[in-house]
């Protein structure tokens, strides 16, 4: 078993052999590990390494959480948590078949997978078991995982290029077949419509608490999208188990996002930190993670079930003016509390709105539901890059006409 963590060590330059492992989105940086336990951090946080600790076997692999904290990981399944990441577990006290060969976090921070050369897949935490190839006979051992942006699965590499894919880690394709020039290291999940619910060019419409009392959309459709709040964060959509029943297999959700209370006491406690007063930024974190847990256990008591959300992020709401960065903390709130109930997470607004609301420099980089076209026939052309926002990718737009309307961008 690997040592514990080495409080206060500093980063060794990086050996041959080093696991790079880039931190989540939200950091704005990255981590790189060496097979001795240094860590270099490049726009990410750094909170400590395993340098100059006796190590039983080298460092392989390197996780972070959606914060400040990461995970090292060694050939025999020893972890060290760092920052803000919490150990869950390990194989260090195992007799592995096989060594251990990388690592990949859930969303939320709260648990990881270790995954060793034959394909076994060890799971900690809130981290969910979905399968493996330990149990097959593999032409190349497995070399790294990379888990999906809802956390419900993951894939596997081979260094033929061999791929396999569990839960909800959909098969793109693989270089399996392939001769190829030098064995593949390593893999990860690109910035795409991987998990896009929608069928391309489909439509739809998208319903709330408006509707009530009346009558709904007609039917069929492709895209719906229904509201889970009236309007203002933390409160319910009276019609939302209707609406939900309306909506059929179809279902994805959205709710409405807003800056924090002008007052001495939101957010002050939440899931996230204990704020002082004044710190508005932290505050507004804790505001937005907190209205997750509301929303979620609102659509869950009115049998709303979704793995597809929208934050509806529109001038309509209140928001903060002496603070745009704080009105970004709330969004973010949102979209990592959402993100650690294992939900995709996109964002409804414009590019204007956007900017005016969060300042030009947050850039959550999530799907994107542009409004804004004037018809069906204009929807198409919102789906371009002249009307993204935030470094994210157009997956929807909308018009209006008796209802809203929904059409669903092309790959």
């Amino acid at each position: 078993m690997a040592p514990p963590a080495k409080a206060g060590a500093v980063a060794d330059p990086i050996p041959s052999g080093a696991a790079a492992t880039p931190a989540r989105a939200s950091s704005g940086g990255y981590r790189l590990a060496g097979a001795d336990g240094g860590v270099y951090a490049f726009g990410a946080s750094w909170a400590g390494s395993w340098a100059g600790a006796p190590l039983v076997k080298p460092v392989v692999g390197i996780a972070s959480t959606p914060r400040f904290g990461y995970w090292l990981v060694a050939s025999d399944g020893g972890v060290a948590s760092f920052g803000d990441a919490h150990f869950h577990g390990s194989t260090g006290g195992l007799r592995l078949n096989k060594p251990i060969v990388g690592m990949a976090s859930t969303p939320s921070g709260g648990g990881y997978w270790l995954v060793a050369s034959d394909g076994g897949v060890f799971s900690f935490g809130d981290a969910h078991f979905h399968g493996s190839t330990g149990g097959l006979r593999l032409n190349k051992p497995i070399v790294g995982m990379a888990s999906t942006p809802s956390g419900g699965g993951y894939w596997l590499v081979a260094s033929d290029g061999g791929l396999f894919s569990f839960g909800d880690a959909g098969f793109r394709g693989s270089t399996g077949s392939h001769v190829l020039p030098a064995p593949i290291v390593g893999m990860a999940v690109g910035a795409s419509n991987t998990l896009d619910p929608y069928q391309p060019r489909s439509l739809g419409y998208d319903i709330s608490w408006p509707q009530c009392g009346g009558p709904y959309p007609p039917k069929p459709h492709d895209v719906t999208i229904v509201g889970v709040n009236d309007g203002r964060m933390f409160t319910h959509n009276p019609c939302l188990a209707s609406e939900a029943a309306w909506a059929g297999l179809s279902l994805t959700l959205y709710v409405n996002a807003g800056g924090l209370p002008n007052d001495a006491t939101s957010g002050v406690h939440g899931p996230a930190y204990e704020c002082a007063v004044s710190d508005l930024r932290c505050r507004s974190y804790n505001w937005g993670r907190a209205s997750a847990d509301f929303d979620v256990q609102g659509a869950q008591a009115a049998g709303a079930h979704a793995s597809m959300w929208w934050l509806d992020v529109e001038f309509a709401s209140s928001w903060r003016t002496d603070d745009l960065t704080a009105n970004a903390r709330a969004v973010q709130g949102l979209l990592d509390g959402l993100r650690a109930h294992g939900l995709l997470v996109g964002i409804y607004s414009t590019s204007y709105q956007f900017g005016f609301i969060t300042g030009s420099g947050y850039s959550p980089g999530v799907p994107l539901w542009i409004p804004g076209a004037r018809s069906q026939s204009e929807a198409p052309g919102f789906c371009s890059s002249s009307h993204t926002f935030g470094g994210g990718v157009a997956w929807l737009t909308q018009w209006t006409m008796t209802y809203d309307h929904d059409y669903a961008c092309p790959v």
